[in-house]
């Protein structure tokens, strides 16, 4: 039996959005297998996060929608980053190497004598 996916931690799905859309303009629907394929599948992102998420980065100005043709040519909402976007991915990206090598850092640590 295969452990529960883990949680998302808040904050990461901004960043991992802004990276799936560092490839080109998607829809909903190509961010969620990007993350989900990134991740080894270790991360699901559901409708019900997805969707609130890219609103929110839309809101912010990271991202920009438009309308456009799926590849099975039905009616889809396509996201792309914005130059704030990329700044902000960068900026983020940057952050999160740091906290991981920090969180890293402390799984290895010794104990205190």
């Amino acid at each position: 039996m295969n452990p529960p996916a883990p949680e998302i931690l808040r904050g990461t799905l901004d960043l991992l959005i802004l990276k799936a859309l560092s490839w080109g303009p998607s829809h909903g629907y190509a961010v969620a297998r990007w993350i989900e394929h990134a991740t080894n599948d270790a991360l699901a992102v559901g409708e019900g996060t997805l969707y609130p998420a890219l609103h929110r980065l839309e809101e912010r100005g990271w991202i920009t929608a438009s309308w456009g043709a799926s590849e099975n040519n039905r009616q889809a909402k396509f996201y792309a980053l914005t130059r704030k976007g990329r700044t902000q991915l960068r900026a983020q990206t940057a952050s999160w190497h740091r906290y991981a090598a920090a969180v890293f850092a402390a799984l290895d640590a010794p104990a205190l004598d």
